[in-house]
């Protein structure tokens, strides 16, 4: 008599399978796709195109300024806002429910939304890189320090977003009122942070004190750090890059945002409690 030994699936595996579909449902809702990928990009565009000049002693260009701000509210768009919106839009229509009861692992279900997420922000970064560059001619670091400061404040700064996206999922009460609940805000947190704004010394000291508190602000100073020369310290809040900070800023929110994540969330909807 033959054995057959059946292999049961790791939960990476499981989680990788699951990112290939949240994917599928992705790029199929165009609508969707368009928005999230256009929304920084065309704020880019308008931005940079309406505030012009250079600062005087750095040959940084004010459009040049906003690219890397972009990319944080980029990031904070396809992670915190759309990841959060979609993890109600599943709570809400059933999704979680039926999941929960899957022969699945419930850590499958949130690497697929990572991986998805990770994958969906990494092309965001692209396409707003390539809007400064061709637009507004921002040079790209030449040296791998730079590249490898962007890198870690994109890993970090993805992982914070997604998870506050994910802690904050449960307060909206149903998929409609998602896009209200995360908007807000981002829209918010975008101006204290110095993203919709340049430069950030310029902000008042209590809207400068709020920002500073939340990620976003941190993300878009570490991608300044990266993509912007030196010489532009002087429109700094500190004159200084702060990155010491900026990653312990970034790891405790990503800490903050797991356990707030295990605490709030919840696989049924509020109808259904």
């Amino acid at each position: 008599m033959t054995t057959v030994v059946t292999r049961t699936p790791s939960a990476l595996g499981l989680g990788f399978a699951r990112a290939g579909i949240e994917l599928r449902i992705f790029f199929r809702q165009w609508d969707a796709v368009v928005f999230t990928f256009a929304l920084p990009v065309v704020l880019l565009v308008m931005l940079g195109s309406i505030f012009t000049g250079m600062y005087e002693g750095s040959p940084v260009t004010v459009s040049q300024y906003f690219v890397p701000g972009m990319i944080a509210g980029g990031i904070a768009s396809t992670t915190f806002v759309n990841l959060g919106s979609s993890i109600a839009a599943d709570r809400d229509d059933g999704t979680l429910r039926r999941l929960r009861g899957a022969p699945m692992p419930p850590s499958a279900y949130f690497v697929g939304k990572a991986l998805m997420a990770l994958v969906v922000t990494a092309i965001e970064v692209v396409l707003v890189l390539a809007v400064g560059v061709v637009l507004f001619d921002l040079s790209l670091p030449s040296s791998p320090g730079r590249w490898f400061t962007a890198v870690w404040v994109l890993v970090l700064g993805t992982a914070a977003c997604a998870l506050l996206g994910i802690a904050a999922s449960g307060l909206a009460r149903s998929a409609r009122s998602a896009g209200a609940v995360f908007n807000l805000p981002y829209l918010v947190l975008g101006f204290c942070s110095g993203v919709f704004f340049t430069p950030i010394s310029a902000l008042p000291e209590p809207i400068l004190q709020l920002g500073s508190l939340f990620p976003l602000r941190w993300m878009a100073q570490g991608f300044r750090a990266a993509f912007l020369p030196d010489s532009i310290l002087s429109q700094e809040v500190v004159h200084s890059w702060e990155l010491g900070k900026t990653a312990l800023v970034l790891m405790a929110w990503t800490v903050g945002g797991m356990l707030l994540a295990l605490w709030t969330f919840s696989w049924r909807s509020h109808r259904d409690r």
